[in-house]
């Protein structure tokens, strides 16, 4: 999804225009002559690959970037031995950064082989200090690096790479930006499904988070660009979208005209030819009945919610800054399942957290059970420079957490499996996403509460809604077959 430019009329030895999208164009329409240049002498067009860590953030933000690539001329593959390679990064655990590294290792023995390979970071991570003077001093073949905040400025400074062929690295960090910067290319991994950010940033500021230091502070897109671009992408074929943002319960409250969220999904909802309607993250403090009665109603929100819980002790919660209790956690919880019976409940849960007791790792597991999660991430507290839980006394030894983890994820896994075992024999409907990697004469779709199935089936299938009966269950995902809908 682009806007269509006809890049042999752009005059690139004139000025650049001054405001956004126009600049970007302008400098795509620059790098496509480089392109143009590279192919001359090459005999072929130089190849791209993106590598995103991290969240569907990350992902989206990396659709973007192939977009602008895919626009400039370049090749997209999947193989980092290519002619330009760019990591999105995470930095929301420490070993996230630890894998960015090493791969930027073996990116420098590619690049010895091909001299003329330019490698870039972007994302979280770059907005870390120490990370960039670590890059500088141990990684100094890296050409380009920049952060989340000026992403729509990639095709501007890759033409600034292009021109400094021998300048060392490219660095363009912003702190911090109220801009919104629309309709910009965009290269969609599923023709089917897309995401769609709703805003960026992040205000809560939960004392083991980096997010709200990296990502800077909320800002919602108007209603009217997030519907415009909704509108396209069904028009080019998208049948289940999903709204983006860290925390979309508090959407619409920066803007000039507030909006809320729920009145956000009633718009969406409203689009003709759009199927399904999936979002996250909902932040539990920020969830309102209202939201809960516009799922409740709705015919194309899908039935699932990602309701982050991070810990079940109070006191934990506390010192995490959640600014919710275990009981107003529960009281929510039993009011979503009351009002949406056949809704699927996930989460997000640290083990660790500074401070934490045995007795507050039994109040987790005792919410665990009571709201029977059908799937939860689990993950052990990591320990983020720069965040307030990173200096806090009692950081909890390795051993003991790693005992307590363990027995969290054993009651997470045997309430998930029962939790998706209650569907055997019904028939849902299922978006099929792709054929099975490892079977071609089965596919693989996606249940609107978000469980996996698998059935007999090929290509043709994929992008489509199909009723399916789900005839065995295997733990986390079914094993099925296709339906008429008249034998639903």
């Amino acid at each position: 999804m682009y806007n269509e430019i006809d890049f042999d009329i752009i005059d690139t030895a004139a000025e650049p225009p001054a405001e956004e999208p126009a600049r970007q164009y302008y400098f795509i329409a620059k790098c496509r002559e480089w392109v143009r240049e590279f192919e001359r002498k090459n005999g072929c067009l130089p190849t791209a690959c993106v590598t995103t860590f991290g969240c569907q953030m990350n992902a989206r933000d990396s659709e973007k970037l192939a977009g602008i690539l895919r626009q400039i001329g370049y090749g997209i593959t999947d193989s980092e031995n290519a002619d330009f390679v760019i990591f999105n990064t995470c930095t929301v655990r420490d070993n996230a950064n630890q894998k960015v590294y090493g791969r930027l290792g073996e990116l420098n023995g590619l690049k010895r082989k091909n001299p003329d390979m330019k490698i870039a970071l972007c994302g979280c991570m770059m907005q870390e200090p120490t990370v960039i003077e670590k890059l500088k001093k141990s990684y100094p073949f890296v050409n380009l690096i920049f952060g989340t905040h000026n992403i729509f400025k990639f095709a501007e400074l890759l033409n600034t790479v292009y021109e400094n062929e021998n300048s060392g690295t490219i660095i363009d960090i912003w702190q911090d930006t109220d801009r919104i910067v629309e309709d910009l290319p965009v290269e969609r991994k599923y023709p089917f499904k897309s995401g769609v950010n709703i805003m960026f940033g992040c205000n809560n500021f939960c004392s083991y988070c980096i997010v709200p230091y990296v990502r800077g502070r909320e800002r919602s897109r108007e209603p009217r660009d997030i519907i415009r671009e909704i509108e396209k992408l069904v028009q080019d074929g998208v049948v289940e979208v999903m709204l983006l943002g860290q925390n979309v319960n508090s959407y619409g409250k920066n803007l000039d005209e507030p909006m809320t969220f729920a009145q956000l999904l009633r718009e969406v909802e409203k689009i003709e030819g759009l199927q399904r309607i999936r979002f996250m993250t909902s932040h539990p403090k920020d969830l309102s009945d209202e939201l809960i009665q516009v799922m409740k109603e709705s015919k194309k929100i899908c039935r699932h919610l990602h309701l982050p819980l991070q810990s079940g002790s109070t006191e934990i919660l506390t010192r995490m800054n959640r600014r919710y209790t275990k009981q107003q956690y529960l009281e929510l919880a039993g009011k979503i399942r009351r009002e949406i019976p056949d809704i699927a409940i996930t989460t997000d849960i640290i083990v660790g957290f500074p401070g934490e007791t045995e007795a507050d790792l039994e109040e987790t597991l005792d919410v665990v059970r009571t709201v029977k999660y059908d799937n939860a991430f689990t993950f052990i507290y990591s320990k983020r420079t720069g965040t307030p839980a990173a200096a806090m006394e009692d950081q909890v030894p390795e051993e003991q957490v790693k005992k307590r983890f363990d027995r969290l994820l054993k009651l997470v896994q045997d309430t998930a499996r029962e939790q998706t075992a209650k569907y055997q024999g019904r028939v849902m409907e299922a978006l099929i996403e792709e054929v099975n990697e490892n079977d071609s004469s089965m596919v693989r779709g996606r249940l609107s509460n978000n469980t996996i199935v698998h059935l007999p089936g090929d290509a043709s299938m994929i992008g489509k809604l199909v009723n399916v009966s789900l005839d065995q269950c295997h733990g986390f995902y079914y094993i099925g077959h296709a339906v008429d809908s008249a034998m639903e």
